[in-house]
């Protein structure tokens, strides 16, 4: 193994906040590790959402540098979340000259869980039935009025909006689903490249580098169609220099174990671009292939009829559990569909 490589795996190995596990990660998950922060993790309660959950920031690193990063706007969208605190646990505790040179020029500031709503009713909407990623002119929930306030308080130079993907989503030309995926958010419906569009794609380019190394080919650019109302585009707009990565799928990880250390990777490097201030070139963000809707999550190929059955699953809380249940969707000739799992019937 790449020397790199067995460093970065022994970084994670003794980073990886075991507490949490899984997709469901709601606020009762969380709350024992906010109030068991290292002392250098400065918490701050910002504000509540609309059932009164408290919607904290942590904030570490004194440099000039500011650096906002929120996570679960969709409350069934945790992997950013686990990724998050893996995140806290190497930068709160780790002792070394990268991290203190890191901390030094940045300041660093998490929201570690938008939607505390949503996340306990395992639903992308929050108590409200609000989609606080197409909230960010309306500002007609409280968590997207607290994300704003946040935003303008710090004049971050830099955002990271991590969300989660479906599992149908692979890499255009291969036959890899895209464990993760990047976006530079447009300004406009023209998708001109502006230079904070720029500054974006250098930091992703930096991300992709790493990651090809680590996971070659699984890697997306996720669409760039200009949303008015979505909180990257609008923030991008502003000029506040918006990344957003979506955790996907990885052959066999419907917890998104193996995602979320790819999503702590991906952070990481990301945040070591920006603070060391080099010129990144930015025309490779466009070499990075395209998402695009080919997978099923099983796929029953017809020996005989030609009439193949796709299945996904549905994500449901039953008694107080997380069940994944598996529903037909199509059926018909599936030929140019990869199924995560396949069958063949007579």
């Amino acid at each position: 193994m790449h020397a790199k490589l067995k460093k970065i795996n022994e970084i994670y190995s003794a980073c990886k906040e075991l507490t949490l596990h899984g997709k469901w990660i709601s606020f009762s998950d969380i709350e024992p590790l906010l109030t068991a922060l290292p002392k250098q993790i400065q918490r701050t309660v910002v504000g509540y959402s609309e059932k009164e959950t408290p919607i904290s920031t942590l904030t570490l690193g004194s440099g000039a540098q500011k650096i906002l990063i929120w996570t679960q706007m969709h409350g069934n969208e945790s992997t950013g979340t686990k990724a998050v605190f893996d995140l806290l646990n190497y930068l709160g505790k780790v002792n070394d000259k990268e991290v203190a040179a890191l901390l030094s020029s940045c300041t660093l500031v998490f929201v570690p869980m938008l939607n505390p709503d949503g996340a306990l009713m395992y639903t992308r909407e929050n108590a409200l039935g609000v989609d606080l990623n197409r909230d960010a002119l309306a500002l007609k929930a409280k968590e997207s009025t607290i994300l704003r306030a946040v935003l303008e308080e710090l004049q971050p130079a830099y955002c990271f909006n991590l969300h989660d993907q479906r599992t149908i989503f692979g890499v255009t030309g291969s036959k890899n689903p895209a464990s993760l995926s990047f976006l530079a958010p447009s300004e406009d419906e023209e998708r001109t490249v502006t230079e904070g569009r720029k500054e974006t794609m250098q930091a992703i380019v930096a991300m992709n580098t790493l990651l090809q190394r680590i996971i070659p080919g699984h890697i997306g650019r996720y669409t760039d169609e200009f949303y008015p109302t979505a909180t990257g585009d609008v923030f991008q707009q502003l000029g506040y220099n918006t990344i957003l990565i979506e955790a996907g799928h990885y052959p066999g990880d419907y917890d998104r174990e193996k995602v979320r250390e790819f999503n702590f990777h991906a952070l990481l490097e990301g945040l070591k671009a920006i603070a060391s201030k080099k010129t990144q070139p930015y025309l490779p963000y466009f070499d990075i292939p395209n998402n695009t809707e080919m997978f099923f999550d099983r796929i029953d190929r017809a020996e005989y009829s030609g009439l193949d059955s796709a299945y996904q699953y549905k994500d449901i809380i039953e008694d107080g559990v997380l069940v994944a249940k598996l529903e037909k969707v199509r059926e018909g000739d599936l030929s140019n569909f990869i199924g995560h799992n396949e069958n063949e019937v007579s």
